[in-house]
């Protein structure tokens, strides 16, 4: 069996060796296609790395480069702390069918005493990686997802239904802010469905046992509440600064006032909707797909759209949808997946089944279609239900 020093020499018989002042060359000219790798320890990372540097260490490095850098054909420059581990993970590299691979002379620390660029990242504390692990296996998310989730601001429209679970759920990932409006306050009847809640808050508000709640679940979370009726004079207000907005309401005038801030804000919204045992939902981005007039250009007569008070809902129905939502929020917050912009999956609880529909651009769509006006906050009361109600 050879020896650590015959097996570092065959690997740095076997790579490309490249000294930091090449590297940074190649790096500062921007060459399309190149990559810097650092397979240090997590903790060597933590104290300084060049920038914009892929993270895996050299023990993961089998199981996590493919789908770290999925081109085979990247120029990869890879580095450690002095040139061991690099030329070894160079080997590896090109075993396993990466075609231009560089290993770093001297590796970070030469980097460093030639006075180049280096930075200390911005890292997940001991008690992040260990609460948000899962995440960070997934190489769709990992430790730069995780940091950009805690970054992001979700703002739920309603602490009901909806609200309810995908609140939940976006607090347990990690949603740096998530910002509540609700101007109700917590009903008996409500708890059959609306699980942030619990007997002892009733008659409390319901943002603030909203926040009660998921502070308590994540103190990463940053529960920002706003006690008010949305109306046409505060919308615009409130949803600034927020990268999507999620859509727990169950009455068109509220529907319409969010569909036009939200365009001229240019804010996603992930659309839920329910009804006795069905529920859909969509995802309305602004100008790159429909918008909620596109797919329903007039409300329905107020007698064909019942609120859930006046026709049931099966209480396990919301947490399905209102997950659904929270999973769509998630890939827009890390463009991951395919979202349900331009489809709409509805949902049948009887018959357990989910069918997905197109939905397409209107053309002449009053509110997003090129020919479209400006447009005009304004309240739309008089359409189907007077007020807004959190399902």
């Amino acid at each position: 069996m050879p020896t650590f020093r015959e097996m570092l020499a065959e690997a740095k018989a076997s790579v490309h060796e490249i000294d930091p002042a090449g590297a940074d060359e190649h790096i500062r000219s921007g060459q399309r296609g190149t990559v810097v790798l650092d397979v240090r320890e997590p903790d060597e990372y933590e104290q300084g790395a060049i920038p914009d540097a892929v993270h895996i260490p050299r023990g993961m490095l089998e199981l996590s480069v493919e789908s770290r850098i999925p081109d085979k054909s990247s120029r990869l420059l890879v580095y450690c702390a002095g040139g061991v581990r690099s030329a070894l993970a160079a080997k590896t590299l090109r075993e396993l069918g990466y075609t231009d691979v560089h290993s770093v002379i001297g590796g970070f620390n030469r980097w460093k005493d030639e006075g180049r660029d280096w930075s200390t990242p911005r890292s997940l504390t001991p008690a992040q990686r260990n609460r948000y692990q899962r995440h960070l296996l997934l190489s769709e998310v990992g430790e730069a997802g995780q940091l950009k989730l805690l970054d992001s601001k979700v703002l739920l429209l309603g602490a009901g239904g909806l609200g309810s679970p995908a609140a939940l759920y976006l607090a347990a990932a990690g949603v740096g802010t998530l910002g509540i409006i609700d101007m109700d306050v917590v009903d008996a009847s409500n708890l059959q469905r609306q699980i942030l809640h619990n007997t002892e808050r009733i008659g409390d508000r319901k943002v603030d046992s909203a926040k009660k709640t998921l502070t308590a679940m994540n103190p990463d979370v940053d529960v920002v509440t706003y006690d008010v009726r949305l109306g046409a004079g505060n919308v615009l207000d409130i949803i600034d600064g927020y990268d999507v907005i999620l859509d727990g309401t169950d009455n068109f005038p509220t529907r319409y006032l969010v569909n036009d801030a939200s365009l001229l804000k240019r804010i996603p919204v992930v659309h839920g909707s329910i009804f006795r045992f069905e529920g859909q939902v969509t995802v309305f981005n602004p100008y790159a797909g429909p918008c909620y007039r596109c797919m329903i250009p007039e409300p329905p007569p107020a007698e064909l759209a019942p609120s859930c008070s006046e026709a049931g809902v099966l209480g396990v129905l919301p947490g399905i949808v209102g997950s659904l939502q929270a999973i769509e929020t998630l890939k827009l917050l890390l463009s991951m997946g395919d979202t349900l912009q331009g489809r709409l999956l509805a949902y049948d609880a009887l018959e357990q089944t989910f069918r997905t529909f197109k939905v397409h651009r209107d053309p002449g769509c009053p509110a997003c279609g090129p020919d479209a006006g400006e447009i005009v906050i304004a309240e739309y009361d008089d359409l189907c239900m007077p007020h807004p109600v959190p399902v």
